[in-house]
């Protein structure tokens, strides 16, 4: 099954977690595939045999449609929601959407189906390393992560749309709740199935937290709307293991270091308590990065709620991503929210030297939270070096 081939697609922000996705999966589906990324990105490794340039600016081989990164408006091409639609579009599709949990809940059918033998292809914005990576070309399914950041799924015509939440998170695209439950409601009804509200997973599960429980729940109804049988499909379930920077669990000095993308105050609250539930009585210290200069400003209040429950919280300066800097508005916000609710915590602008910080202070048996969906993620590699040398 080649539906591409003959095309010839040259991705502009190939190293990113979505469009590196979408060229392995072109390629399989017979494109040739080349692209340019300015960065060194953790989804490069997998994109072996493909040319990527790495210049300042793209140069696109000639004959060479463009598929366009988000992160990249100036360049003119092709967007990558548009491509993204035309892949669903070639496969029956389950997309998983929602502000929290849609990235887990995908892997979590992407990886059942799978190991019920269904051979999905699968499309997620994080490495799922019990598939192998991001992406997969199997011939069922297409399981794909939706994102409604930039409105991207709300043109993806799903067979089974599965809506795991709705809050609003994305204040500088969406002028309310009540828009994006409209935009939500809209996008389900034109599915051949839905999956929204389902109840929370009963079974045995390796990953910790009431929100994987209910992840767990809307995969467990997309998989029977896919054919799966039930008890097959909860034992499957309950192997798997997590994504990548979802609450990945590491060693290191004697003091355990949890790395999770949790950057909205509800997804705080929730791999806190999962750490609490995994780790009863252990001492928690957590190191986060503020994503967003718009979230932080609109959520300070709420993600200073949400990390109050730590015992100790060391706060960086915000990853600005897409957004330009707001005269006024640092991490530092957060950092007087919490002082508003007498915790106090600590500001260190520079991650490098947050992160040694942090090191610094943690004491063997303890927790480490690495929080936040930025560079952040190169901090637990930061932190366990410096506690091995400390060690050492």
């Amino acid at each position: 099954m080649r539906p591409l081939e003959g095309r010839r697609l040259f991705f502009v922000g190939i190293g990113g977690a979505g469009l590196s996705a979408y060229a392995q999966l072109a390629r399989a589906w017979g494109a040739e595939v080349a692209g340019w990324e300015p960065h060194d990105t953790p989804y490069l490794a997998a994109l072996a045999g493909i040319a990527v340039e790495r210049t300042p600016a793209p140069s696109p081989p000639a004959g060479f449609e463009l598929v366009v990164s988000s992160a990249y408006p100036q360049v003119e091409g092709g967007s990558r929601g548009a491509f993204l639609a035309e892949l669903v579009s070639l496969r029956r599709s389950i997309v998983v959407a929602g502000t929290h949990g849609k990235g887990t809940t995908a892997a979590m059918i992407a990886f059942s189906l799978r190991e019920t033998g269904a051979d999905p292809a699968w499309l997620i914005g994080a490495p799922v390393p019990q598939l192998g990576g991001n992406a997969g070309a199997g011939e069922g399914w297409l399981v794909v992560e939706g994102d409604e950041s930039d409105r991207t799924v709300f043109g993806l015509q799903a067979a089974i749309a599965v809506i795991t939440n709705v809050e609003l998170d994305h204040h500088s695209e969406f002028a309310s709740l009540a828009e994006l439950e409209r935009n939500f409601a809209a996008w389900a009804a034109r599915a051949a199935s839905a999956v929204r509200d389902a109840p929370r997973f009963e079974g045995r599960l390796a990953l910790p937290g009431e929100h994987n429980r209910a992840n767990a729940g809307a995969a467990l109804a997309a998989l029977e709307l896919a054919g799966v049988e039930r008890e097959t499909a909860v034992a499957a379930l309950g192997r798997f293991a997590g994504t990548a920077r979802r609450f990945e669990v590491s060693e290191a000095g004697g003091v355990t270091i949890v790395d999770d993308y949790a950057h909205h105050p509800s997804e705080l609250a929730a791999t806190i308590a999962a750490a609490r539930e995994a780790y009863p009585g252990r001492r928690l210290r957590a190191l986060f990065q503020p994503h967003l200069v718009s979230r932080t400003r609109h959520l300070a209040a709420e993600l200073g709620a949400a990390l109050a429950g730590l015992d100790e919280v060391v706060v960086t300066e915000i990853y600005p991503a897409r957004e330009a800097p707001v005269p006024g508005v640092s991490g530092k916000r957060v950092v007087e929210a919490l002082s508003d609710r007498g915790v106090l915590a600590v500001w260190i602008p520079a991650l490098r030297e947050a992160a040694a910080y942090l090191a610094e202070r943690a004491r063997s048996g303890e927790v480490v939270l690495v929080l936040g969906a930025g560079d952040i993620d190169r901090a637990p590699a930061l932190i366990a070096a410096r506690l091995e040398e400390r060690r050492g």
